[in-house]
C-alpha cells in the first residue's frame, strides 16, 4: 500500500477545488426556471451550442449573449450588470436577467410554470406563452440536443 505524500494530497485537493469552481462558473443562476430549461433556451438561441454569439440583428433591433437579449428585455429584468450588451455576454447576469424576467411577468400573464411557459415568453415577451406565434420557437427548442423531455 503507498503512502500519500503531503504534496500528493495538496495536488488531490487543488484539482476537487478547480473541478467544484468550473461547475459553479458553468452554473446558470437558479431560480424559478430550472437549469435544463435554461441551457435548452440558450441552446434554441445559439443553433444548437450554448455560447455567447455576440450581438445580431432579429426583427430590427440587436440581440446580444447567451440568450439573445434585446435592450428592453434587459430593462424590464432589472437592467442587471454594468449594461445591457455585457450582462447578456457573462453567463451568470444573462441568466438571472432571465430569471428575473420570468419571476416577473409569468405569474402576471397567468402563464403555468413550465419550460413551455418560459420558454414561449422569452420568445415573445410577457405574454409569449399564450401567443400562437411562439410555438413553433418551442417545437423547435425540444429539437435541440438533450431538450426533447424537458419539461
Amino acid at each position: 500500500m503507498s503512502v500519500v505524500t503531503g504534496l500528493q494530497l495538496a495536488m488531490l485537493r487543488l484539482v476537487i477545488f478547480v473541478s467544484v469552481a468550473c461547475v459553479v462558473v458553468n452554473a446558470w443562476a437558479t431560480g424559478m426556471v430550472s437549469q435544463q430549461c435554461m441551457e435548452c433556451i440558450c441552446k434554441k438561441e445559439n443553433k444548437g451550442n450554448c455560447r455567447d454569439q455576440g450581438c445580431v440583428m432579429d426583427k430590427g433591433s440587436l440581440s446580444c449573449g447567451f440568450f439573445q437579449i434585446k435592450e428592453n428585455y434587459w430593462i424590464d429584468c432589472g437592467r442587471p450588470g454594468a449594461g445591457w450588451k455585457t450582462c447578456a455576454s457573462d453567463r451568470q447576469c444573462a441568466s438571472q436577467c432571465v430569471q428575473t424576467y420570468m419571476a416577473e411577468w409569468i405569474g402576471k400573464a397567468g402563464c403555468s410554470r413550465t419550460c413551455e411557459s418560459y420558454a414561449r415568453a422569452h420568445n415573445g415577451g410577457p405574454q409569449g406563452c399564450k401567443r400562437s406565434s411562439t410555438i413553433g420557437y418551442w417545437n423547435d427548442l425540444k429539437k435541440q440536443p438533450g431538450c426533447a423531455s424537458v419539461k
